[in-house]
């Protein structure tokens, strides 16, 4: 089954997603697994919002 959901919940995207996009103002910034976005994100917009929320 395939789900698309939209949450500002990290912990929660992090523990049951199989794929996280990255969106913001509605531009797809960064596209990966939650390992990969929450541990090595590319791009600095995704590393300054990580660093605020977690």
């Amino acid at each position: 089954m395939t789900m698309v959901v939209v949450t500002h919940e990290m912990g929660f995207s992090r523990n049951v997603s199989d794929t996280v996009t990255f969106m913001d103002a509605g531009v797809v910034v960064e596209t990966g697994s939650p390992e990969q976005l929450f541990t090595e994100p590319r791009t600095e917009r995704l590393k300054g919002f990580l660093s605020d929320v977690l």
